[in-house]
């Protein structure tokens, strides 16, 4: 980043500056952005950018009035530790539901004793991370598995593992 903190979405800025050289330089490429905390944060913004498949956010931060009405259409899943002191499960949780109205694909999954520096059920969160990530890049979502549970029309506010 070309900054350090939010700035007024500096951040998010990078991000969509990184995504038009991408373009620029290799063409169109299906991108999923993954971003822990501040960069959940960023991602979910340039969420909207034509290159993006779909968005995991790693206990991102989503303060309450977070916009979401651009990620209509988007794909994405948050995950987050329950036991988090950095930044708020429920403001995800809250978050992802605001995502649901504005029409994105959006679910979440609430990982048990997870902190925010993602240390605890470390194999979980990886596992969880490559798993959603494969099935963010497919042009035709698996029907099965984490992404298609967590954002499947009237799941619950989040699966909880």
């Amino acid at each position: 980043y070309r900054h350090r903190g939010w700035n007024g979405g500096a951040a998010a800025d990078d991000v969509l500056r990184a995504l038009g050289e991408l373009q620029e330089r290799f063409g169109p490429l299906p991108v999923v952005l993954v971003g822990h905390s501040m960069g959940g944060r960023a991602a979910l913004h340039a969420a909207a950018h034509p290159a993006v498949h779909g968005v995991l956010a790693l206990a991102p931060w989503l303060p309450a009035a977070e916009p979401a009405v651009h990620l209509r259409g988007q794909r994405l899943v948050v995950l987050h530790g329950d036991a988090d002191r950095i930044t708020g499960a429920d403001d995800s949780v809250n978050f992802v539901l605001r995502a649901r109205t504005a029409g994105a694909h959006a679910g979440m999954v609430m990982i048990t004793g997870a902190e925010h520096a993602m240390l605890r059920r470390l194999t979980t969160w990886h596992r969880l991370a490559t798993e959603i990530v494969a099935d963010l890049l497919r042009d035709h979502p698996a029907k099965d598995g984490t992404v298609a549970e967590a954002t499947a029309p009237g799941a619950p506010a989040f699966l909880r593992i």
